[in-house]
């Protein structure tokens, strides 16, 4: 590898894994003699460390490997143009050469803003190049700060004073979670609070699959079966659990009330006459049953959901719950410690071709 392309698409590889972590998608690779010696990405808000920036941590990477903190004949190739801090790290490590993508024409120190590479009185000279896959990696920051602009649109809908919202980005970069999020919240028997559902599937087909989760599962739950082609899936997260709104108090949960909530929630979402399949948890067995007993003939067939191999990873479990003050639905409904991981994607795959044989004419 030896083209400034080929090194900032490196850099660019770091710059998605910083913006998957919730960071600014800003990345670097630190090159000697065309040999990749160390990489970095932005982590200051991982790190509480406002120094914490792509090309600072690579520099300090660089540094390790190499045993030296002069990084004389060394190339740093940043998808963004560097700021004062990071300008002034590389001329004090006596970098070769800087390579950068997009201009920053902020914060820019390498000529959008000031110079520093181009200060005679300094006793180094850094060759500067701007621009490569510049389009690329302004792309990256703009898709970035566009959907961290919806999340805030959505965080500031009306939230009850009783009640907490867990922030999207808590949800991000969750594997095998890629769906669109849909909430009501104008239901009588919401009381204001928000409800947050999948809707995967097209709304004409001719299965219909609910899928319920229970104490301490949310419909991550399900994403295998979600993914699933041919059917529609219906997961709604019970209040207080998943992306739906937390009340505080433990005294709003209880199960007559969820059961109502979510009669209320499928016949907006999905009117009779169209024939329905609920798959539920095996923790959810006494919300299903309270449901099925309330609606009978409402479900077509009933099924648990066979648990996959394995648990959900941890950091889906603990997505939705920030801190113990999100909480109170796991204390109220008595939650397992560890969430199931629920139908694997062959096990989806059976439970799809049960449901849709339901509806076979």
């Amino acid at each position: 590898m030896t083209t400034d392309a080929e090194w900032m698409a490196l850099a660019l590889a770091e710059a998605r894994q910083a913006g998957a972590a919730g960071e600014v998608p800003i990345g670097a690779v630190l090159v000697k003699d065309g040999r990749r010696v160390a990489g970095g990405r932005n982590a200051p808000i991982a790190l509480h460390d406002p120094s914490a920036h792509a090309e600072i941590n690579a520099l300090r990477a660089a540094g390790a490997a190499l045993g030296n903190y002069r990084l004389d004949g060394c190339e740093l190739f940043v998808t963004l143009e560097p700021c004062a801090m990071c300008a002034g790290a590389m001329l004090h490590a006596r970098l070769a050469r800087v390579v950068f993508g997009a201009a920053d024409p902020k914060t820019g120190a390498a000529g959008s803003v000031v110079d520093l590479f181009a200060q005679q009185r300094l006793n180094h000279r850094t060759e500067v190049r701007g621009g490569v896959l510049a389009d690329e990696c302004q792309s990256l920051l703009q898709d970035f700060f566009r959907d961290r602009r919806q999340a805030a649109r959505e965080t500031a809908e009306p939230l009850r004073d009783d009640a907490l919202r867990t922030p999207p980005g808590r949800f991000a970069g969750l594997v095998d979670y890629p769906f669109e999020p849909h909430y009501l919240d104008d239901l009588p028997q919401l009381h204001g609070w928000r409800l947050h559902y999948l809707d995967e599937g097209p709304r004409d087909a001719a299965c219909t699959c609910v899928c319920l989760h229970g104490a301490g599962e949310w419909s991550y739950l399900f994403r295998h079966l979600a993914a699933r082609p041919g059917l529609r899936v219906l997961a709604p997260d019970l209040i207080g659990f998943g992306r739906s709104d937390k009340p505080k108090r433990e005294s709003a949960h209880g199960l007559a009330w969820h059961r109502d909530v979510l009669r209320a929630w499928l016949a907006r979402v999905a009117p009779e006459p169209q024939p329905v399949a609920l798959v539920h948890s095996a923790s959810a067995a006494t919300l299903a049953a309270l449901w099925v007993e309330a609606e009978p003939g409402r479900f077509a067939s009933v099924r648990t959901a066979p648990d996959g191999a394995g648990r959900i990873a941890h950091e889906a479990w603990r997505a939705p719950f920030p801190d113990r003050g999100y909480e109170a639905g796991l204390r109220a409904l008595g939650a397992i410690p560890e969430a199931v991981s629920g139908p694997t994607p062959a096990q989806a795959e059976i439970l799809a071709t049960e449901a849709m044989g339901y509806f076979a004419p």
